[in-house]
């Protein structure tokens, strides 16, 4: 039975649709602009491989089936959703814009005009631009401004960053949103979402590299004072871990998955000689008996692996230098024994685990867990959308971006009723 809500109550939807499950956070906006969570649901992704959708029917069916026992936990219905993006073809790229300032004062106008210069990049046919997230502005000669309304001056510089998808790929997400019979109100980089649940504030303007290591990829968002400056997205994740344990133990994947989670370790150094466990048989035949070195020994060099890859796109970047606080982890990957001492040792930085935790409330329990992560964080910061108009441009497939700014204005209505 649905609870009862009033016209003045704010609910907002994430949907983490990844390669391994699919995952629906639902939250309350509070009186003090933060989020009460009030349901959560999850179910298994059949259709997508690395981040992408290779089974439109399966996809529907997962987002279905999770949709469903999030409403059943919050008791109401659920509409609109902001929903995650990842994959390999993602890139991104900085740019930036000037434009005089006829009146001598930063008025509104001027800053959609400083954006809309900075995002006047040419991308190829198939290629859509996702984010312009402005990074900082410059008066005259005064740079690190962030806020510039109302600021005289002269000439006016916006340094942004822009993030771009394969058009294809964001179609098709549409696609499956649409046909669970919701609306998608924005699409949302899985590493930008993951960055507003889980970064302090300090670690955002000292430096800071988010790294989401989910089952078909590897998001990773770097922050230098408090603004994105670079993105990507890795085609490794737990998967590969997961094929690595299946093939030396000759087991299924499904079991492989389980023996990882519950006995596997990413370092040998952390294992005692000692240690076994059981390896369920196949197809009748009596379970084996299996050292967990060896285990270990299967895991370490795939995750040695990955943080390789992390640790050549963190140089690539040129912004390896200026991470002061060193990596944030997240990602269901990431409860594996031993891959944050891993971590450390291969990437020479000090690393730490991301928790949901900024502005959450409700749930808290359920959902402090990396598995949810990016769910909270398509939340967090689709609240900040409505919040500041100038954060940053969300764009749709093409002949559905009208939808998209109708979906954003009536949550924006929304949001400010709820406060007067």
């Amino acid at each position: 039975m649905m609870k009862h809500r009033t016209h003045r109550d704010v609910i907002l939807a994430g949907l983490d649709v990844g390669t391994s499950k699919t995952c629906v956070v639902v939250g309350e906006l509070t009186e003090d602009g933060d989020i009460d969570v009030i349901g959560v649901g999850s179910h298994p992704s059949r259709g997508v491989t690395k981040g992408q959708i290779t089974d439109i029917e399966e996809t529907r069916r997962s987002i279905r089936e999770a949709i469903k026992e999030a409403e059943m936990m919050a008791g109401c219905s659920i509409h609109e959703v902001f929903v995650n993006v990842s994959g390999s073809h993602i890139r991104s790229s900085n740019s930036s814009g000037v434009v005089p300032l006829p009146d001598r004062v930063v008025r509104d106008s001027d800053i959609r005009k400083v954006l809309e210069a900075a995002r006047a990049v040419q991308f190829d046919q198939n290629v859509q631009l996702l984010h312009m997230l402005p990074q900082e502005y410059e008066i005259d000669e005064q740079d690190g401004i962030v806020k510039p309304l109302g600021m005289s001056g002269v000439r006016m510089e916006a340094r942004v960053h822009l993030v771009t998808a394969a058009s294809a790929r964001l179609e098709n997400i549409t696609r499956c949103v649409q046909q669970s019979q919701l609306r998608p109100s924005s699409l949302i980089l899985n590493a930008i979402a993951s960055s507003e649940a889980l970064l302090h504030e300090d670690e955002r303007d000292l430096g800071v590299a988010l790294v989401d290591i989910g089952a078909g990829t590897t998001d990773i968002a770097i922050i230098e004072h408090g603004s994105i400056v670079h993105t990507a997205v890795l085609p490794v994740g737990g998967d590969q871990i997961t094929n690595d344990i299946a093939t030396s133990l000759h087991t299924p994947s499904q079991e492989a998955e389980t023996i990882k989670m519950r006995y596997g370790c990413a370092s040998t150094a952390l294992v005692r000689g000692d240690e076994t466990f059981l390896v369920p048989g196949v197809a009748g035949r009596r379970p084996r008996e299996q050292s967990r070195f060896f285990l270990a020994g299967v895991i370490e060099p795939r995750v040695e692996e990955i943080f390789s890859m992390i640790g050549q796109e963190l140089r690539k970047s040129g912004y390896e230098n200026g991470l002061a606080s060193g990596l944030v982890l997240t990602g269901g990957c990431t409860k594996l024994e031993g891959v944050f001492n891993v971590a450390e040792e291969i990437t020479g930085l000090p690393v730490r685990q991301g928790l949901p935790q900024n502005h959450i409330g409700g749930l808290t329990d359920v959902v402090r867990s990396p598995v949810y992560s990016t769910a909270i964080g398509l939340l967090l910061h689709g609240l900040r959308l409505q919040q500041d108009p100038h954060l940053g441009f969300l764009t749709a497939p093409p002949g559905l971006l009208g939808s998209f700014k109708t979906n954003l204005q009536h949550l924006y209505q929304r949001v400010a009723a709820f406060f007067t």
